[in-house]
């Protein structure tokens, strides 16, 4: 399992929604990316919209390791 953070550097692109939709949602009020489930099993999506990330704001965590996974 992998935990998703959005750090408060997220300026709300948007392009993690367009890459990864059913893991990443945008908050209206707060104009910024949230991940949809705090933790979700590993996924390819979830990388590319990490990689994609304008402010590099997107954390992915190996929950079995601890350790961040690179993008």
């Amino acid at each position: 399992m992998w935990r998703i953070t959005i750090s408060d550097t997220c300026v709300g692109s948007g392009s993690c929604v367009g890459v990864a939709p059913g893991h990443f949602a945008l908050d209206d009020v707060r104009g910024r990316a949230h991940p949809v489930h705090a933790e979700a099993e590993p996924s390819e999506a979830v990388l590319d919209a990490a990689a994609m990330c304008p402010m590099e704001a997107i954390t992915v965590l190996d929950l079995e390791t601890g350790q961040a996974i690179e993008v």
